[in-house]
């Protein structure tokens, strides 16, 4: 494999680029060629000249492009506004083909139903370039069915993007197909001697509290926490809800789990009402944080990967960059693609999103770099050397960094504050049990949603309860102390703990007032609460005090009745333990 990169500057000095690679092609081996244009300009008619002139020169050669945000040229950010990528095939084995589809959301079905047969029907196929228009539309549908593709088929490529990242026009292009801004363009590569690695570097960090989804359909993002999803970037970044807000949000992405990896996703636009248009849909019920891009993290990420794709030996280095990589980087854009192109020729665009095959799953990903590195026959043996020191950084703007750490670390101590502040309003302070208010709340919930359900015999679910009381504990604190009468109500409090481990993680227990505690039995028959009842008892008894000595309980059990008011069913409990008590105590009464 061999490539040739140019800068567009003029169409003379493209008509002489053309006629070298021409002349080399009739001196080597060239079993196919494929020119890959982006270009940063919207101006069609300067995308079609560069066509004409490939065709002219080199009519067997197939094309392919896209509109971009930038251009990676060599490594590097291209100052020119066209950049055209030359790629030749040197093995008769390695085969491809170009495709051109219409994509909107009514042909996605069509689209990817006829990629899948395609690709899975052709046993050569390696590796899927995708350039598409994206903007506007959710790829989600098309990445879930894309999942029945060979699995080992690599899947990666960009979303087209214009010069001005508030411009929703893009368009992308092949010898399939015309230029359109609707479409998407597939290349099929593959063959015996043909090899593509893949990998993605992110380097975002989460930043700040967990946030739930509250409410989403689809690609739009409605409620984080119960409010629109807009105020989260107005609040803690003060960005507004103007024309601009796609570009000063592309920094904050949200990251989340998804395909059982991290992923970003950035807003594309902000909508009137505060709701959120994603380039991908966000599942309502998941949980996100905002994240900020680290240079440390990012560089890091890149020797990671640079070693790997060095042992691998590629030929040629394809990169796909979200926008906001360039935009974080500013005027160092090169920091995390340049090194590449010491290993191999290194080319690519930055995108409206980036796409990436990761196990069975394709993943739209945002303010990611993917990478795919591709070669044509054996890896040599010897041994890649390298700078080390092209991947280090400057630090310049390590008290981003340093900020960052601390909003984390201050996040992390709010939410534990919090965590132990939702305990200790659930729980009684001196035996670690629930509170009157929340085993009421259990109670009152397990007892109405049950009323709803009969098993499949339509017999009626049970909800049992249990009360007990210590017998004569006030003797108790008079006689030994308050100290001694803790210990008594801690000793019954760890008893239930236990019990209800040995059960069923449905039960709890919590303390009604004074020395009376209440258990709830979900889906336990009266009968089968007593007999937990009187494990209790039995237990109690046995448990020895310092001064104390041995104490005893009584337990009134009873059942929910069908469509019965969750008071009337503690109200029975309470008298089934008066019952207990008037009858001689230390004993389980069942009404």
């Amino acid at each position: 494999m061999r490539q040739f990169q140019f800068e567009y500057e003029t169409d003379e000095k493209f008509f002489k680029q053309l006629e070298q690679i021409k002349k080399w092609r009739n001196t080597a081996v060239a079993a196919g060629t494929i020119f890959t244009i982006y270009t940063e300009s919207l101006d069609m008619s300067r995308v079609q000249a560069v066509i004409t002139r490939i065709k002219y020169v080199l009519p067997d050669a197939a094309y392919m492009g896209c509109s971009t945000n930038g251009n990676i040229y060599n490594g590097e950010l291209s100052k020119k506004k066209i950049v055209i990528i030359c790629t030749i095939f040197e093995y008769s084995t390695t085969n491809y083909e170009l495709l051109q589809y219409n994509l909107d959301a009514q042909s996605v079905e069509h689209v990817t139903t006829e990629l899948t047969n395609e690709i899975n029907s052709n046993p050569w196929v390696k590796a899927v370039v995708i350039h598409t228009t994206i903007r506007g539309m959710s790829m989600s549908d098309f990445c879930d069915k894309m999942q029945n593709v060979r699995s080992d088929v690599q899947m990666f490529g960009g979303g087209a993007l214009s010069e001005d990242l508030n411009d929703d026009n893009a368009f992308v292009f092949s010898s399939k197909g015309a230029i359109s801004d609707h479409s998407i363009v597939i290349a099929l590569i593959g063959g015996e001697d043909f090899n593509v690695y893949t990998t993605y570097i992110t380097g975002w960090k989460p930043l700040g509290r967990m946030l739930n989804v509250t409410k989403a359909d689809g690609s739009t993002l409605y409620e984080l926490d119960g409010k629109p999803a807009y105020e989260t970037y107005f609040k803690y970044l003060g960005i507004k809800n103007d024309e601009n807000f796609f570009r000063n949000s592309l920094e904050f992405p949200f990251i989340y789990e998804h395909n059982g990896i991290d992923i970003l996703r950035a807003p594309s636009a902000s909508l009137p009402d505060g709701a959120l248009a994603m380039t991908s849909d966000i599942e309502e019920g998941a949980r996100a944080r905002m994240a900020y891009g680290d240079p440390q993290t990012i560089l890091s990420s890149v020797r990671v990967e640079f070693d790997k794709i060095a042992i691998f030996r590629p030929e040629a280095i394809a990169m796909f960059s979200c926008a906001a990589r360039k935009f974080f980087w500013a005027m160092d854009a090169d920091n995390e693609t340049y090194p590449f192109n010491s290993i191999a020729p290194t080319s690519g665009f930055y995108t409206a999103g980036e796409f990436l095959r990761t196990g069975k799953y394709l993943n739209q990903h945002n303010v990611t770099l993917v990478i795919a590195a591709m070669r044509e026959g054996y890896a040599p043996a010897d041994i890649y050397e390298y700078d080390p020191g092209m991947l280090e950084f400057n630090g310049q703007v390590s008290m981003i960094k340093r900020l960052a750490n601390f909003i984390k670390a201050a996040t992390e101590e709010l939410e534990e504050a919090n965590r132990k502040l939702e305990v200790s309003a659930k729980s009684d302070w001196l035996t670690g049990l629930y509170n009157r208010s929340e085993i009421q709340n259990r109670i009152t919930d397990a007892i109405e949603n049950t009323n709803q359900y009969y098993d499949k015999n339509g017999v009626f679910k049970p909800v049992s309860v249990i009360m007990m009381d210590i017998d004569d504990f006030k003797k108790v604190n008079d006689t030994y102390g308050h100290a001694e009468g803790d210990q008594v109500l801690k000793e019954l409090a760890k008893l239930l703990k236990i019990i209800t481990l040995e059960n069923a993680d449905t039960i709890c227990a919590g303390r009604w007032g004074g020395e009376e505690f209440m258990m709830l039995l979900p889906d336990k028959s009266a009968e089968e609460a007593s007999e937990i009842a009187e494990q209790i008892r039995v237990r109690f008894a046995e448990i020895g005090y310092s001064e104390a000595a041995n104490q005893t309980i009584s337990l009134g059990v009873t059942q929910s009745k069908p469509n019965e008011n969750p008071d009337e069913t503690c109200r029975r409990s309470d008298d089934a333990l008066y019952t207990a008590k008037r009858n001689g105590k230390n004993r389980v009464v069942v009404l």
